[in-house]
């Protein structure tokens, strides 16, 4: 497996600035050989791309735009640990995924939308990247966000 770094340039991925906190609060942060991530919410450019519930009925966001988002919290999350670590080669493993779904009530494909972000880890650190991982529903998330993603990582 190629180093996470390289593997970014290979899949055509940049990662993002790290988005600003929307709160009191700090992206990550780093304790022992551990780095914690804030929840990231699938931020482009300083904007959400997407807001409400996901499920299946008109004006809610489709399982598959979610499952999107999440790939995109979980980058803002890559470049979160990025920025503490100063290279994501530092990472040895991925330890732990929390991904919330601000879910419609009938909705119950949770953990095919944090799919999202639990695929790209493994398409970055391979079997570095596999990991423990929750998916759960949530009545709303912040700023209406539909997904948000938490992650901790090892290092040395």
């Amino acid at each position: 497996m190629a180093a996470a770094e390289a593997r970014l340039a290979e899949l055509g991925i940049e990662l993002p600035e790290v988005a600003p906190p929307v709160a009191a609060y700090v992206p990550a942060v780093v304790s022992g050989s551990y780095v914690y991530t804030s929840g990231q919410l699938p931020f482009v450019g300083g904007s959400l791309p997407a807001t409400g519930k996901v499920g299946d009925g008109d004006g809610l966001v489709s399982a598959d735009d979610a499952k999107a988002y999440a790939r995109t919290c979980i980058l803002n999350a890559l470049a979160a640990v990025r920025a503490e670590l100063g290279s994501l080669d530092r990472v040895t493993r991925v330890v732990k995924l929390v991904g919330f779904v601000a879910s419609d009530p009938s909705f119950t494909g949770q953990p095919g939308v944090v799919n999202g972000a639990s695929e790209l880890l493994g398409e970055v650190f391979g079997e570095a990247g596999r990991h423990a991982r929750s998916a759960v529903g949530v009545a709303s998330l912040p700023l209406d966000a539909p997904v948000e993603v938490e992650l901790i990582v090892e290092f040395a």
